[in-house]
């Protein structure tokens, strides 16, 4: 094996699911297999895997997913349940149920959002933790509690209404729009938890809605789900790489359509309310002024926690420090405070380009930190490489009559060790640094 699971699956055999674990096999996400219960409670015990795909037909599967869940705690772990039996489950028992397999690009990214989520909800109880300690609790944000908005973008068909009528069954508010142009009047108008687009025989407008969200920074996390009613051939697997959350073929029930649309846009609901939770602590006084940024004690104290909160889940955790270069550029611009007054936008603009889950500190004047929770080091130098060059593209004002000046980083990166300190963590991030200027 050349790489370590990521994925439990728990089936009695491979019937049912055999081809969705090769596909996945192949996607990268490497699958090991319990045969029972008990078999996948002692795989638990022995990988850290992220997620379970379950075949419903195990016995007493149902009452076996808080076992499993319990096994792995304080580690929140995603479910997916396939099979027609999973139907009649209890609601929440299991994060997605589908009474067939999936396409393997479809299981890869609801499973990889159902992870990054649950990574999520685990930050948020550390960090109300942290900031309770320090005498300012975070205040508790719950999810939006209206009916989920759901926008149905295409022409009428009796198929497409029939689902409309099944999701208003669900108490959803279905807000229809003909064509693509009102469906993003609609998306700029007012908020929605999900979309879902008529394919019919032309897939061209639903594709072209589709592309417009995730072009967007404000729509890009909306579900787009694509329903199918044309006989035409379809890549699957470029559907999922054009953005859409999921897609329901033609001989998929609208009961179990618009269930998978419902819980799409419970996820996306709850995400929103995580990162208003997360997002609530730029206002505390224990930040920094003028960057919201975590300051250094308070990075400190967060970041023994997270340590432990990683060690106790099984999880890496990666550090990443970000220095302004002294640039000639730069060194002109610190002379009469064009740097200085630069740093807080750049600042802004860290905490905007790295994830939900991640937290970002400033700790100097031209000085950042990021805890990267669940992110080994290689993936970690790739976030701030990335965070480096998006910041790099920006052209900060130099004064008048002089031209705009950028600001590039030298970067160091971390990953914790076994039994390594926050602290010690931390400087080796940054001797990295130094090590990148002075090679």
């Amino acid at each position: 094996m050349t790489s370590d699971p990521r994925i439990l699956v728990v089936a009695p055999d491979d019937d049912l699911i055999g081809s969705l674990c090769q596909g996945l096999d192949t996607l990268g996400w490497r699958t090991v297999t319990a045969r029972s219960l008990a078999g996948a409670l002692q795989v638990l015990i022995d990988w850290p895997l992220e997620t379970v795909i379950l075949d419903a037909r195990i016995p007493e599967a149902a009452e076996g997913v808080a076992a499993l869940r319990q096994t792995v705690a304080p580690r929140r772990l995603p479910v997916m349940a396939i099979g027609p039996e999973a139907a009649d489950w209890p609601s929440g028992v299991a994060d997605i149920v589908m009474s067939n397999p999936p396409h393997a690009a479809q299981a890869a990214l609801r499973l990889e959002n159902l992870g990054r989520a649950a990574i999520a909800e685990e930050e948020v109880s550390l960090r109300e933790a942290t900031f309770a300690a320090r005498g300012e609790p975070l205040p508790v944000i719950e999810p939006d509690p209206s009916p989920l908005r759901v926008l149905a973008a295409g022409k009428p068909d009796r198929h497409f209404l029939a689902l409309s009528n099944a999701l208003v069954a669900h108490g959803c508010e279905v807000v229809a729009a003909p064509t693509p142009y009102t469906a993003f009047d609609y998306l700029h108008e007012r908020p929605f938890d999900a979309a879902v687009l008529w394919g019919a025989e032309d897939h061209a407008p639903a594709l072209s809605i589709a592309s417009g969200m995730k072009r967007n920074t404000r729509l890009y996390h909306i579900p787009a789900v694509l329903y199918l009613r044309g006989s035409g051939e379809i890549n699957l697997s470029e559907l999922y790489n054009r953005g859409f959350a999921d897609v329901a073929a033609a001989d998929t029930p609208e009961e179990e359509t618009a269930d998978r649309i419902v819980a799409l846009a419970r996820h996306h609901r709850r995400h929103i309310a995580i990162r208003r939770a997360l997002e609530s602590a730029r206002g505390s006084g224990l930040t920094d002024p003028a960057t919201g940024l975590f300051t250094p004690e308070l990075f400190a104290s967060h970041l023994a926690r997270v340590a432990e909160g990683a060690r106790q889940r099984r999880r890496p955790l990666s550090v990443v420090v970000l220095r302004v270069s002294e640039t000639p550029a730069v060194v002109e611009a610190r002379k009469d405070g064009w740097l200085d007054r630069a740093l807080p936008q750049i600042g802004a603009m860290v905490s905007r380009l790295i994830r939900t889950e991640d937290t970002a500190a400033r700790l100097s004047a031209d000085v950042f930190a990021l805890a990267l929770p669940a992110t080994r080091g290689p993936a970690g130098r790739i976030a701030a490489d990335r965070i480096a060059a998006v910041i790099g593209c920006t052209a900060f004002d130099a004064g008048p009559d002089r031209s705009p000046f950028v600001v590039e980083f030298e970067v160091g990166v971390a990953e914790v060790g076994p039994g390594e300190s926050p602290a010690a963590v931390l400087e080796r991030a940054s001797r990295d640094v130094r090590a990148a200027t002075s090679g």
